[in-house]
């Protein structure tokens, strides 16, 4: 069982290195691309908390919380990705693009 956790964990703390690692070598104008791809990946997060909690049967309250919280947590990120994507985006428009949308 500790064996199992342990590798666990381990996969954890080295998927998070990896992630600042290939973060941090991004060059800034990638950014917007991808920030849309982060935000698939936390739907599949939210899509995978979901279907963890209908397949699991009488979970304890732990269960429970880790999931709602994992629903939750990338629940947010989806949309903040999107908030912030459209508003990089925003940055690209031409001033005659925003006044024909404010006149909507």
């Amino acid at each position: 069982m500790y064996t199992e956790l342990l590798a666990n964990i381990a996969i954890l703390v080295l998927s998070g290195f990896v992630g600042f690692a290939v973060i941090s070598k991004v060059p800034n104008t990638l950014h917007t691309p991808l920030m849309s791809g982060t935000n698939a990946i936390h739907g599949i997060v939210v899509l995978g908390a979901l279907v963890t909690f209908g397949a699991a049967q009488e979970p304890s309250i732990l269960t429970q919380v880790i999931l709602f919280v994992a629903v939750v947590f990338g629940t947010l990120n989806v949309i903040g990705g999107f908030v912030v994507t459209d508003r990089m985006l925003g940055m690209f428009k031409t001033k005659k693009d925003t006044a024909k949308k404010a006149d909507i």
